[in-house]
């Protein structure tokens, strides 16, 4: 499946603060879901392979590293979980990184919301516009993260530019160098 999202991610110290504001407008609770992202060494762009107890699918995406809403190129590939094929990918492509992160998930029309508890960085919230089948434009996408960007009440300094995994490895590295 080819989907167009634009998407922001916010660090934030009280994402139940949030929730409670998002609650007001009565989305769609999917559940709680504690996944583990897997990175791979890939070519171009980002490979994850996500294992969840609500969401597992194989994800390749391309997204500019800035502040704000961007937009991401996707293709997901949702599928059972299978220890099989995390085997075939990490015997193919090494790891990059892993991400071990609790997640609430909620959605309001096309737009997904995710608080978000990373192992090792913290807490964060997530709002990404999806288009999966070309109703929107990337204008229409960019203007609703706007919104809820200015509904939360955030401030580009909340802001983050890049992936959890990017962090992750950065964190690593951080650690590693003070042994």
């Amino acid at each position: 499946m080819n989907i167009t999202n634009i998407e922001f991610k916010a660090k934030v110290s009280d994402p139940e603060k949030y929730e409670k504001m998002l609650l007001t407008l009565q989305p769609i609770f999917i559940g709680n879901d504690h996944q583990v992202d897997t990175y791979f060494n890939a070519a171009t762009g980002r490979l994850k392979l996500r294992e969840g107890n609500i969401e597992n699918a194989l994800i390749h995406y391309e997204r500019e590293d800035i502040r704000g809403s961007k937009k991401s190129a996707v293709i997901l590939y949702k599928h059972q979980p299978s220890a099989e094929l995390k085997q075939i990918l990490v015997k193919l492509l090494g790891i990059k990184a892993v991400v071990d992160k609790r997640r609430k998930i909620y959605f309001l029309g096309n737009v997904k919301f995710h608080f978000d508890v990373v192992e090792n960085l913290g807490t964060f919230i997530e709002v990404e516009a999806i288009d999966s089948h070309g109703d929107f434009t990337e204008d229409e996408l960019k203007q609703q993260c706007d919104k809820y960007f200015a509904f939360f009440g955030l401030s580009q300094d909340d802001l983050v530019d890049r992936s959890y995994s990017d962090m992750i490895m950065e964190h690593e590295a951080q650690h590693l160098s003070m042994e």
